[in-house]
């Protein structure tokens, strides 16, 4: 059962998070901030299920929404103001007495995660500021049928490791084209290939494997990536 939270975001409001204890039996003391896409907030079907999953599996996560998700608009913010709501989620999770002394990591699913990359790509020293890595769950590297209009630029100047999973069939940007960009990267930067995934990682119906297979190898992917 998660907790739930509010957040004050500086001048712009106050939002909600969901903070998912780890299991105690095999604890690895990471916190994961796992921010949503743009389409559905932290309520999602996929973002429960990887915060309940990867809890089970001993990782601390907040979860939380964006302003325009907790005030049930459907069109995101402007960057400036999904970052600024996403600092200070970062910011309540250091805060939530349970989760201090964890080892910090962010990221999200498709918009959730690009937002992660722009703070840490704006923040020189993330690593001595406590931002141990990034989990990207479904990078949106370019809009849909747009491949010339990359997302990617800002992503050279991170620094510390990142882990990319990404569906082969993303029509944000398949493994295939996210593969030259992360052989340019500086950073420690692990690609996890999801065949025949979609942007949510979803496999096709009848496939060899079930969705809730490929989740559960996913999750189990994260907490090894995590630990080392």
């Amino acid at each position: 059962m998660a907790d739930r939270l509010a957040i004050d975001v500086s001048d712009h409001g106050q939002t909600s998070a969901l903070v998912y204890r780890a299991s105690d039996q095999n604890r690895v003391k990471a916190t994961l901030v796992l921010a949503h896409g743009a389409g559905a907030g932290q309520d999602s079907r996929f973002i429960t299920r990887f915060a309940e999953g990867l809890a089970s599996r001993g990782v601390d996560v907040l979860t939380f929404n964006f302003l325009y998700a907790e005030q049930r608009r459907r069109v995101p913010d402007r960057p400036e103001k999904l970052e600024a709501c996403y600092r200070s989620a970062i910011s309540a999770s250091r805060s939530y007495g349970p989760f201090r002394g964890n080892a910090m990591f962010i990221g999200g699913k498709s918009m959730g995660g690009r937002i992660a990359t722009h703070l840490a790509a704006a923040d020189t020293d993330a690593a001595a500021n406590g931002i141990n890595g990034l989990v990207l769950l479904g990078y949106p590297l370019h809009p849909p049928g747009k491949p010339d209009q990359l997302r990617a630029a800002h992503l050279v100047k991170i620094r510390v490791p990142m882990l990319f999973v990404q569906g082969s069939r993303d029509p944000f940007g398949t493994s295939a084209e996210l593969q030259p960009v992360v052989d340019r990267l500086k950073a420690d930067v692990t690609l996890y290939v999801i065949e025949n995934g979609d942007h949510s990682l979803v496999p096709p119906k009848g496939g060899p494997r079930s969705v809730d297979q490929v989740y559960s190898d996913v999750q189990d992917t994260i907490v090894r990536w995590l630990v080392r």
